[in-house]
């Protein structure tokens, strides 16, 4: 082999070697950059749930009052139903103590 030869495919290796660094420099420096914007969508993204789960938060502490309320206002019915329970039996008493004062019915046809 001659020396020019020689030359031209230690030339083409080395111009291979620097033109495959390059691209591996550049897709490594692509990759770095899309990481750091991913971290900072990723810290954005989270910052906002974490706004979004504090507002949760307080939302079910006012459903959780609410609930508390209701719990008093179905004490306050069962109370009310059972006081409705008594009130029923006492008026039937009542309905009959009076329909034994007022005695038996008059007949609409008078027998002869």
């Amino acid at each position: 082999m001659s020396a020019e030869v020689i030359a031209i495919v230690i030339a083409a290796a080395s111009l291979l070697v620097t033109l495959g660094g390059g691209f591996f420099a550049g897709f490594a420096w692509v990759i770095r950059r899309m990481d750091d914007r991913f971290d900072a969508f990723n810290d954005s993204v989270n910052a906002r749930f974490h706004g979004v789960d504090a507002r949760f938060e307080s939302v079910n502490a006012g459903f959780d009052k609410v609930d508390g309320r209701f719990d008093k206002v179905d004490e306050r019915f069962d109370k009310v139903n059972e006081r409705i329970d008594g009130l029923r039996g006492e008026v039937t008493e009542v309905k009959i103590a009076v329909a034994r004062l007022e005695g038996p019915r008059p007949n609409l046809s008078v027998p002869r």
